[in-house]
């Protein structure tokens, strides 16, 4: 056999155990997903709620983004691109710290 059949056969193993893995990892989180919910419910439902928190956080990381960039000294439109990334990642965490831990 000459070296080039060699790594297609194994490129082609490569792939096929790849595939395998992937399925059985898809499979697995569908399966997973009742149980998750459950799970997410429990933790987050006895405190504050998602609404609740959602709105808090909606205003803090407003205030927040806003002291950050008039501190940065662009201004608010210089960096805007820069701002909305970080406005969605500050939501996010400050959301759910909120909901569980209030």
């Amino acid at each position: 056999m000459s070296s080039d059949s060699k790594d297609k056969n194994e490129s082609r193993k490569i792939l096929i155990v790849a595939s395998v893995l992937i399925l059985i990892l898809g499979v697995g989180v569908i399966l997973l997903l009742p149980a998750l919910g459950e799970i997410i419910n429990q933790s987050f439902s006895p405190g504050l709620g998602l609404k609740s928190s959602a709105v808090i956080s909606f205003f803090i990381t407003t205030i927040l983004m806003i002291v950050l960039t008039l501190v940065a000294g662009d201004g608010l439109i210089g960096e805007l691109q820069f701002i909305l990334g970080g406005f969605f990642m500050f939501f996010i965490i400050i959301w759910l710290m909120f909901a569980w831990i209030f």
